[in-house]
């Protein structure tokens, strides 16, 4: 399939907020509204799809009302990026009904991470749209400085197609799971040195995908779930796991013979993450059956949960240098 690239996001373009699975607009307003207040400040229109506010019990609105709030912005022809509010864990029914043919006539930036995983890869699979890893509106933008910030920086250097390429994806200093208080006063934020972590050397270019490990699950074997491919560079990511949860999932992994195709892989934070008395990162428990193969490897990558998070275009072509611990994406992915 042909890779379609979305023009890239200018000064003044009108940013489309939807709610593909929880409701967390209406959960939490006062960030809802914080968040918005952030991306007018940076210069952008922020229009509201129609389940802003809504509230349908674990999810913001039926499937049928969801996809409808989606293809609505698909369809304005005013919108240039389409961002989602938050995640949750039900994106993955809303995926047929989405208007796939109506996105690849006008292409668009379409943003989320977590649960929004099967949104993205569903654009991708269906259209060849190059869609964005990176910030969904309220836990990422809801904040206090200085996270959002920095987040937003290496969104808008991505999106906005002003970086210089290669563009070098740069290790932030610190790194924090805390969710920061909304006032000045209530800032109570743990602040970590950060250390990405070469699991294994080697340098590999090829083709960007994945997501949110857990979401994945919801797409697996689908149409709606690009085949992995060989070379590829697999990034991954979870929330609020267990050394068991990763266990199961890499060896999911492993019986599909993705680890026999891909070239590397990338994986980033946990948050919240529960290894017991043992101590231990979410890459560790992995290794026992990533051990079995040679591809270089990246952990710790600043890419979802934990703040700042890096913007990370599906689709796209990038170089890994694990032993460097290097990423770098070799061309726009705007036009």
């Amino acid at each position: 399939m042909h890779l379609i690239l979305p023009p890239r996001l200018l000064e003044g373009d009108a940013v489309g907020i939807f709610s593909p699975s929880c409701a967390a607009t209406a959960w939490i307003p006062e960030r809802t509204e914080l968040a918005i207040r952030f991306l007018e400040s940076r210069g952008h229109r922020v229009i509201c799809g129609k389940l802003t506010g809504k509230n349908a019990g674990y999810r913001s609105g039926t499937v049928a009302q969801r996809a409808e709030e989606l293809n609505a912005l698909i369809r304005d022809p005013d919108i240039r990026c389409i961002m989602a509010a938050s995640g949750g864990f039900v994106s993955n029914s809303i995926l047929p009904y989405i208007d796939y043919e109506a996105l690849r006539r006008d292409p668009k930036i379409i943003v989320g991470y977590s649960d929004v995983t099967a949104v993205l890869l569903a654009v991708y699979a269906k259209t060849g749209l190059v869609p964005f890893y990176g910030p969904n509106l309220i836990p990422v933008f809801g904040e206090a400085m200085p996270y959002s910030e920095i987040s937003y920086g290496y969104f808008r250097e991505i999106v906005s197609g002003t970086a210089a390429f290669p563009h070098d994806y740069k290790m932030p200093a610190e790194w924090t799971e805390d969710s920061v208080g909304l006032e000045e006063n209530d800032v109570q934020c743990t602040a970590i040195n950060n250390q990405w972590i070469c699991a294994r050397k080697g340098s590999v270019q090829g083709r960007l995908i994945g997501g949110n490990l857990d979401t994945l699950y919801g797409i697996w074997g689908s149409e709606y779930m690009h085949e992995i491919r060989k070379g590829d560079i697999l990034f991954l990511e979870e929330n609020r796991g267990t050394p068991e949860k990763t266990e199961r999932a890499f060896s999911h992994l492993e019986l599909c013979g993705i680890f026999e195709k891909i070239g590397g892989l990338i994986l980033g934070k946990s948050a919240d993450y529960r290894p017991g008395k043992d101590g231990g990162k979410f890459h560790e428990p992995a290794m026992e059956i990533l051990n079995r193969y040679d591809f270089p490897i990246l952990a710790e990558f600043d890419c979802a949960h934990t703040k700042p998070m890096h913007t990370l275009p599906i689709g796209s072509e990038v170089l890994l240098n694990a032993g460097e611990k290097s990423l770098s994406l070799l061309t726009p992915a705007v036009k």
